[in-house]
């Protein structure tokens, strides 16, 4: 695959600080200048300060390319498309027409993730574990994500979005929801998801965990002295399969520790599917949250600014 990650994005936020503060809270480490870093991924996301009365945005994503000849091919992509673009050696500069979001594709190394230790579950008929508590029981570790695993965003033209990214870009597609399609630019299930919506904002940002243990620490670590920051979880995703639980951090967007994602390594034997119904939601877990589904903050920016 000619791209192999979502390697970085930025958001533009009022409150700069206390994004800060939270994603710190979350497992981050705060680099200093504006950027943090996951365990395995680097720095993966950029905080900035955003205009005076604008809502919450992710400016920019990055996506990770193997070499320059993938560069000259979405550069030919986008001539195509009729879609401007600048390009400055290892580096091609754009933007999606459907929701302004600026994208770089930068030639990178690929991030080879260490193995981690599998956990040590005890099944029927099955015993790995003997005379020890579970990992996850015992543990009073902190959670810290090892990587970003992908971003939603809501667009007012979600056709133009989805072709932008996949005529474009090179992004490909895993399984389509409704309007919605799950696209990857890594052998990750999905990497980004477009979806259409009354104005454009950044739904919410998924990073990797260890396993579904880490994903309800981390959670419940996260809800101890705020129980406001919950959204919903925990849960089983059927697109993706992953595990998920989503809590709210201080800009309104939506942030999710996951585990357990489908990994696509040869494209020829993975045929997406059309979701339908709940599914296109989750698998098992408590239903979605009426805010998951209705940013309460997105209906309150639109009535302030008419």
């Amino acid at each position: 695959m000619a791209l192999h990650r979502l390697s970085s994005f930025t958001f533009q936020v009022p409150n700069v600080q206390e994004l800060i503060d939270y994603y710190v809270e979350f497992g981050l480490t705060d680099n200093g200048d504006g950027s943090m870093s996951t365990i395995d991924g680097g720095r993966q996301l950029f905080i900035e300060q955003g205009a005076a009365g604008a809502f919450r945005r992710i400016s920019t994503l990055t996506v990770g390319a193997d070499d320059t000849d993938d560069l000259d091919r979405i550069a030919s992509n986008l001539t195509g498309l009729g879609v401007a673009f600048e390009r400055d050696g290892d580096r091609l500069t754009t933007a999606d027409p459907g929701a302004g979001t600026g994208v770089v594709v930068a030639v990178e190394e690929r991030v080879e993730q260490p193995e981690q230790p599998a956990p040590e579950y005890n099944g029927p008929g099955r015993v790995v574990r003997e005379h020890a508590r579970a990992h996850g029981a015992s543990t009073d570790e902190r959670v810290k994500p090892r990587k970003l695993g992908h971003v939603v965003i809501t667009t007012t033209d979600s056709e133009t979005s989805q072709g932008f990214f996949i005529k474009g870009i090179g992004f490909k597609v895993s399984d389509i929801a409704g309007p919605g399609a799950f696209l990857r630019c890594s052998t990750d299930h999905h990497n980004l998801l477009v979806m259409p919506g009354p104005i454009v904002f950044p739904h919410h940002t998924s990073w990797q965990v260890d396993d579904v243990d880490a994903v309800g620490r981390g959670a419940m670590d996260m809800l101890e002295d705020h129980p406001e920051r919950h959204v919903w979880g925990l849960g089983r995703h059927y697109a993706g399969s992953n595990f998920f639980w989503y809590l709210k951090d201080p800009a309104g967007t939506f942030s999710e520790y996951y585990s357990d994602m489908d990994s696509i390594v040869d494209d020829s034997l993975w045929s997406p599917e059309t979701v339908e119904g709940s599914r296109g939601l989750y698998r098992w877990g408590p239903p979605p949250s009426p805010s998951f589904l209705d940013p309460e903050d997105v209906a309150a920016h639109m009535i302030a600014a008419h």
